[in-house]
């Protein structure tokens, strides 16, 4: 490790950033060293500005991933250089707005019973259940699961914040037929590492990922692109069809601001089809329908 790459990394580190979220800014900034061939400490601010254009035209970076590297490298010329960084000069790139997809129920349905392995089936309905993101469902512990309070705790989310999520009676019966097959009984991680399970460890999240790709591809489903964020987005939106209001999804989804969770109004179907298209009102002739001459 070198020097610098130590400096950053204990500076992250004090600054409490999540372990995800360090190996970004590390990787960020490795990135622009190799892309010019010079050490970072020896980059100025021209460098940055043919680097920032270099991500959108030549390698086609979306404008969020864009974002994301020049706050690791803002953090790095500030906190670790202890130099100055110019906003004006290193604007961010306006966010774009994508839809998620969505599965209907009778698709999510699907995808749970197309899971190859029982393994990969409890994942896919844990993650449906709860709403939880792919890294907090593989990091359960075994005593997150309060079945006496019918609630899963979801700690150290995103911003190290924990919540609360309801523990489905379906899934808790899942769980516990999950329990009986293992080979050995795990003492801390309820989905623990390794092929057999039985590591010290828990399940990494590309498992995660591994199991809704084949899932999707044995259901029909694979023109979907369905990952594990599909079912967190599925969860909110069945959930806001249902009858469940906004406050409440903020609360299971651990978001932090209400308008992150707005974006389910536009994929309900309750909400979309609550009003009616103006176009309906209308008195209009059918196609080839003439009009009566005075």
């Amino acid at each position: 490790m070198t020097h610098l790459r130590q400096l950053m990394l204990e500076e992250l580190q004090r600054h409490n950033f999540a372990d995800s979220t360090i190996r970004s800014y590390l990787h960020a900034v490795e990135h622009l060293s190799r892309y010019f061939h010079r050490r970072p400490d020896q980059l100025g601010p021209e460098h940055i500005r043919q680097y920032q254009a270099a991500l959108f035209t030549k390698l086609k970076f979306s404008p969020n991933t864009v974002t994301l590297r020049l706050a690791a490298l803002r953090f790095f010329y500030i906190q670790v250089l202890k130099r100055s960084w110019s906003i004006a000069e290193t604007p961010y790139p306006k966010k774009a707005f994508h839809l998620p997809e969505i599965l209907s129920q009778e698709q999510v349905a699907r995808l749970i019973d197309a899971a190859e392995f029982p393994f990969h089936r409890i994942l896919l309905m844990t993650l449906y259940a709860t709403g939880a993101r792919r890294a907090e469902v593989a990091h359960l512990k075994i005593s997150d699961i309060d079945s006496q309070r019918m609630v899963i705790h979801i700690r150290g989310g995103k911003g190290r914040k924990d919540r609360d999520v309801m523990l489905s009676p379906k899934l808790l019966d899942a769980l516990r037929v999950y329990w009986r097959g293992l080979r050995r009984k795990p003492t801390d991680w309820l989905f623990p590492g390794n092929r057999w399970h039985t590591a010290s460890y828990p399940v990494t999240t590309k498992v995660l990922w591994t199991a809704c790709q084949q899932a999707a591809e044995r259901a029909g489903l694979a023109h979907k692109q369905i990952h594990p964020h599909t079912l967190r987005h599925c969860f909110a939106t069945h959930l806001l069809e249902a009858g469940a209001d906004l406050r409440t999804i903020q609360m299971l989804l651990g978001h932090h601001d209400l308008e992150e969770t707005t974006i389910y109004l536009h994929l309900s179907r309750r909400h979309l089809s609550a009003t009616g298209s103006p176009l309906d009102a209308l008195t209009i002739r059918e196609q080839g329908e003439q009009t009566q001459s005075v």
